[in-house]
This record gives C-alpha cells, structure tokens and sequence, in this order.
C-alpha cells in the first residue's frame, strides 16, 4: 500500500508543479473572473462618447418624445440635438465625437422616418434599438391621427396570457427547470473536458514512461496494477485541484457581486437558486464518468510504447464521449424522449445522460439506482479487464496502433 501512495503522490506532484497545468490554470481562473466582472469591463472599455448619438429633427416634432423613450431604458445611451450641417454631424462621427448620426423627418403622411449614419454598418445594435423605440413613436402619432384610444391600442398589443400546467403533480415547474439547466450545462462541459483531458493525460503518460524505458523500474518495484491505479488517483486529484478552485472562485466572484449579477443569465440559468441535491448528484456522477473514462484510457495507455500511438489508439473512447456529450445536449430539449431514457442506462452515456434526467425531471429513484449499479459494475468489471490487459501492456513494446493487442497483452499478462 505503501508503494500506491507514492506513485499517487509523485504523479500528482509532478503534474501539479508543471507549467503547463500552472499557465492553465491560471488562463482559466483569469477568464472565470472575465466572465463575472463582463459588465464592469465593458462600461470601463466603453467611453461615454461612444454612446452619444447625433440626432438632426428636421420635423421639430419627433426628436423630444424618441430622446424619451431611449433614455428611460438605456442609460447608456444619449441622444444630442445636433445644431450644424449634416456634413459637420458627418464628420464628428468620422472623428469619434459621436457613436453615430441620425436624421428624423416626417413622410408624406406625417409619419416618421429617419436615416441613420454611422463609420460601420457591421455595428447595428445602436442601430436597432434606434429603430425600435422610433416604431413605437409612430404608433403613438398614426394612433393620435386615426383617432383611435390609446388604452384600447395597448390592450390589444398587450401579450396574450399563455400559462402551461403539468397534470403530473410531481413534474417540475418551468422555475425549477430553469434552476437546474444552469447546473446541467456547467456539469455536462465539465465532465467533457475533463475526461478529455484527464484521460489523454493517463495514457500519454503511460506511454511516455514506456518509450523512455522508466516503466521498467516502476514494474519491478510495484505490480503493475498498482501503479496503474495509482497513476489514475493521482491525476484524478490534479483534476479535483483544477475543480476546486474554478469552483471557489466563481462562487466567491458571484457572492461578491450577488447585487451585481442578480437576475438575467444567472437567474435564467440557475446558477442562484438551486437544490443541494443536484450539486451531489454532480459530484457523483463526476467522480464516476472519471473513473469509467480514465480506467479505460490507462488501459489502452498501456498497448502503446510511443506518445505518437496515443491518439489513433484512444479514438474509440474518445468518440464515446463525443457521443454522449451529444446525446445529453439533444436531451436537454427533450429529457422525456425514449431515446434518451435507454441511453441513461448505456454505462458509458450514464455520467452524463442520467444527471441531464436527473436534472431535468422527477425521476423514480430505483431508476437512478439501478443506472448507478450498472456503472458501478461497469467500472469494477473494465478494473479487472484494464488490470490484466495493464500488468501485460507495460511489457509491450514496438509500434502498437490497434485494438487487436488486447489479446497479446492479456497473453503476457498470464506468464508474468
């Protein structure tokens, strides 16, 4: 036992201490705080003259009630009566003066109409926000000149009352979809990313103590099913230091700025309010997809004795998880799907598709059991196999790039 926990340490030592994981780590908790401070970075990037806007009303009459309606929603934005020519308002816009210029004018049938100037069309946020706030001053004026009652105009514009009910009395409401998407979605990329990672990372560095002949040491002084376990602990550590701290920040940063962030992506996403269940769920089947994953990427490690073999050799577990990555996606429109209910139970889509249903619905708990058995059994029986396709694989040696070496490695596996 003594021999696991130093392979264990000096594989999460020598990963952790590297700069690579260093410079990533880093990269990734410097974006993370981009992410929540996004707001702030972009009024500070943003100067107030970018968002004033020229505005020339050659009817006298549109410029007051549109400066009215775009200021009580954008703060942001300020509409300047321009006084010169339209050549001089061209020209400060040119110069960076103003975001951009606009003419208002009423048509033959006094209603309004304007033309829009700006250094480039590409940039049409301003541009349709403009034109939105102009239409609704023309309802007001087409509305005032038919004589229609205003009242009345809003109540029929005003939208139709649409309320969806379950008749299933434990479904979940539209709230508490809402609150566990948000949890989904992070635990789907997260799972994805590290046992892409994660995985190629045990096989590359399987297949580099290979071809530079360490192994040879390591095997002499701890059986090889020791040291492949131990190799997967311990990079599945340097992955849950990773976890850790994206995790810690992004609460920290999100609790800091609670009053900052309050509403929008993360009320819509769920990231504020939601069951403690579903956060040990996450980590379960987390911990779970890992193990399944990077049992089977030590094992086929093994089969190669150059890091150049790595890649073609793990294609197929690779396209595993493209698979159920896919699969999880396409069930979060339709968690109900028969489809996506088998596929919860394949050991290999589990991890992912299961914690989508677990998330998205209300779900018998013998279900969730039975698919947690099924993965559990899954990833003692591939143990077993990775174990003695291991103990005969560290001994292989010369170009291996196909599947068909199981059968070779689990020969010598006998004769060690």
């Amino acid at each position: 036992m003594n021999k696991f926990w130093i392979i264990m340490s000096h594989t999460y030592m020598t990963r952790v201490k590297a700069k690579t994981f260093l410079i990533s780590t880093l990269i990734t908790l410097l974006f993370i705080f981009g992410i929540a401070n996004f707001q702030t970075i972009m009024e500070t990037l943003s100067g107030d003259a970018e968002e004033r806007i020229a505005v020339l009303d050659e009817s006298n009459t549109l410029f007051e009630p549109l400066k009215q309606n775009v200021e009580g929603t954008n703060d942001e934005m300020e509409l300047v009566a321009f006084e010169g020519s339209e050549e001089e308002a061209k020209a400060a816009v040119k110069e960076g003066e103003f975001k951009a210029f606009m003419i208002l004018s009423l048509n033959g049938n006094q209603l309004p109409e304007a033309k829009y100037f700006v250094n480039s069309i590409s940039d049409i946020g301003n541009q349709l926000f403009l034109e939105q706030h102009l239409q609704q001053v023309k309802i007001t004026i087409a509305t005032e000149q038919s004589g229609i009652d205003e009242a009345a105009l809003a109540e029929i514009n005003a939208p139709v009352m649409f309320q969806t009910i379950a008749l299933d009395e434990e479904a979940k409401t539209q709230e508490e979809l809402n609150q566990a998407r948000g949890v989904v979605y992070v635990m789907l990329f997260l799972l994805y990313m590290a046992v892409m990672l994660y995985g190629q990372m045990i096989a590359t560095d399987v297949a580099t103590e290979k071809s530079s002949r360490v192994m040879e040491i390591l095997v002499s002084s701890a059986s090889p099913v020791t040291h492949m376990f131990a190799k997967i602990i311990g990079i599945a550590l340097l992955g849950l230091t990773q976890v850790v701290l994206f995790v810690a920040a992004g609460y920290f940063l999100i609790t800091s700025k609670q009053d900052e962030l309050s509403g929008g992506f993360f009320e819509e996403f769920g990231i504020q309010d939601t069951s403690p269940t579903i956060y040990v769920y996450a980590i379960v089947f987390f911990l779970l997809g890992y193990l399944l994953y990077a049992t089977l990427a030590a094992m086929l490690g093994s089969l190669v004795s150059r890091v150049e073999d790595v890649q073609q050799l793990l294609l197929p577990m690779i396209f595993l998880i493209i698979i159920a990555f896919f699969i999880a996606m396409f069930g979060i429109g339709m968690p109900e799907s028969t489809f996506v209910t088998i596929s919860s139970f394949i050991p290999f889509f589990t991890p992912m598709v299961m914690f989508l249903r677990i998330g998205m619905l209300d779900i018998p708990l013998w279900e969730v059991a039975l698919a947690m058995s099924i993965l559990i059994g899954t990833i003692v029986l591939l143990g077993l196999i990775g174990a003695r396709v291991y103990r005969g694989g560290v001994l292989m040696y010369g170009r291996s790039s196909s599947l068909k070496d199981f059968k070779k490695a689990i020969a010598l596996s006998k004769k060690e």
